[in-house]
Formats: structure tokens, sequence, C-alpha cells
């Protein structure tokens, strides 16, 4: 964990290091009823190499130590089950290095069979995410390979706001507000930064138990946080980044809480009238206009980030 903030400069460098490497984000008009009054887009993120927008961060992690000359031989090691797990993967392939994942034995087997589909050594250890992280850091302190971390690192933060300015971009007439899901967040630290520095307003959705982000700014501090929601597997981290909070304290940040009936319903709704399968993560996102929890002004121009696709479609 890190408290190291994340800035523009940052976001800069990190697109300048992935470039050509992911696929820049598609957009689509969300259409009528979403939102009254306000023009709303779908970022498609979902589109993303791996199925969501880990693998910018996680692109950025491996180019900037290999640039560095600081990637061993070992490779890289991060415990991840998810969408992170997967993106190191992917990205440890793209510079030919070692990628070692850590998932819980209780890890769905679609993914891990995923993860080793991407050329991932997967090691199955203990029942729970911690005794995953506990076993990655021993094999780090023996092997020296270098740990990635699923949200909670500077380079891992910069790569993720590589969206905003592209969303910003494919967006006819540009947008004055983006709309992210939060779990621990990654993503939404860097979009921040970015977004600062376009004059775009940031939205941070969370589901209502699993508030790592909107507990720490009641608190002023990080803090601890149960988790049990329907998005608690790409929205479950228990605490927030440092970086996280710092942005979310800033003006022009908006944190909202939303409810999983209405996170399922958003995400069946992205089924129901445009034929998108998401994970419950975009549904989370899209949730917060669908309820009113954020309600946007006359004329609005929103962006819903549609972060990922690594789901079951039969639980639709």
């Amino acid at each position: 964990m890190t408290d190291q903030p994340i800035s523009h400069e940052d976001v800069q460098a990190a697109a300048r290091r992935i470039a050509g490497g992911i696929r820049p984000v598609a957009v689509a008009p969300a259409g009528a009823g979403v939102a009254p009054d306000a023009e709303v887009w779908f970022a498609l993120e979902f589109l993303q190499h791996t199925g969501s927008f880990k693998a910018r961060g996680a692109l950025n992690f491996t180019a900037a130590h290999a640039a560095a000359g600081t990637m061993p031989d070992a490779g890289v090691l991060i415990a991840s089950g998810g969408n992170a797990g997967l993106a190191c993967a992917w990205a440890a392939a793209r510079h030919g290095v070692p990628a070692h994942v850590f998932v819980p034995a209780t890890a769905p087997e679609f993914k891990v069979e995923r993860l080793r589909g991407l050329g991932a050594d997967v090691r199955l250890t203990g029942r729970t995410y911690g005794e995953a992280l506990a076993a990655s850091r021993a094999m780090a302190a023996e092997t020296g390979a270098l740990v990635s971390h699923a949200y909670d690192h500077p380079l891992i933060s910069a790569g993720a706001g590589t969206l905003l300015p592209e969303i910003a971009a494919a967006v006819p007439g540009g947008v004055d507000t983006v709309v992210v899901a939060v779990g621990g967040g990654g993503l939404y630290a860097g979009v921040a930064a970015a977004a600062a520095q376009h004059g775009i307003g940031v939205v941070a959705v969370e589901p209502e138990n699993c508030r790592a982000l909107n507990a720490a700014l009641a608190a002023g501090e990080v803090v601890d946080v149960p988790v049990d929601s329907i998005a608690a597997d790409s929205l479950g981290a228990s605490r927030a980044s440092g970086a996280a909070l710092a942005w979310a304290q800033r003006p022009g940040s908006t944190s909202v809480l939303v409810a999983d009936a209405d996170i399922a319903a958003a995400r069946r709704r992205l089924w129901d009238e445009h034929r998108l399968v998401v994970e419950h993560a975009a549904g989370t996102a899209l949730a917060a206009l669908t309820t009113g929890a954020y309600k946007p002004r006359a004329g609005e121009r929103v962006a819903v980030v549609l972060c990922g696709a690594n789901t079951d479609p039969g639980t639709l």
C-alpha cells in the first residue's frame, strides 16, 4: 500500500508508455431515459484487452520497469484472481517475463483457466484473498519477483487514468462528468488526476455495503470496511488507497452509494436495452444515474464507464 499521490503528469507519462499497446476506448450514446435532460454516453472499456480497464495499469507497470531495467528474471507477482490478475498475466507475457498469480482455492474455475490460458503460473493458496496475499509476499521475498498490486500503486493507477483523456476526446463536444465504479480506488484516482486537468467532474459510485472510499471520506482517513455486495468480485476492497482518498477530498469529486438490487437492475438493463454483458461493477456505475443517486443538471454531458465484462453471462 502507498499514499504516493497520482498527478496528471503521471497519467501523461503512462499514456506515452502504453501507446499502441492498448485499445483506445470506444463510446456510444446511452439513449433517452437514463438521466432526464442530460446527454449520457457509455465508455465501452470492457472491450479492452483481458476484458477490463486493468490492462492499462498492468501494461504501464511492466513497461515502466522494463524501461528502467528493474524487471527481474523472476518476473511479476500479484495476488488477485480477478481482473487485476488477468491483466498482470497479459502484460507480463507482452514483455516476455513470467507472471505468478496467487488466488484462493475458492476462485471460480473459469477465471483460473483464463489465467492459465494467458500463460500465468497460477498458485491456488488458502481459502481467502488474505491467505493468497501472504503466500505471494513469501514468494516475492524468496525469489525477488516484482510485486504488483490490484489497485494501490502509482503506476497501476496512472495507467488506469489514461482512460479519461480518451473519453474526453471520443465524446463529441467533450464531457462534463465521468461516472466510475470504485473498489479500492485505482481507477478513480487515475481518472480524477486527469479529470482535474481537463475541468471534468468525477462521480465515485460504490455499493452500499462495499464502500471503502465513501467510508474513508466520512472518517477523514483510510479505514477498513466490511465487504458484502454482489459486486464484491470486482469492487470488494476492504480499504481504499490513500491516493484515492486524497483526490476524493478535492473539489470536483462526488461520492454516492447504490443498493445491490439497483446494481443488478442496471446490469440487466444494459443487456435488455443494449445487449451488453458486463460485470456488476459496470452496473454499479450506471446505477448512480438510474436511481438518481447522482442527478445531472440539464444539458450535462455524462460518460459512464462500463469498466469490465469478466462475468458469467448465465447470471443475467
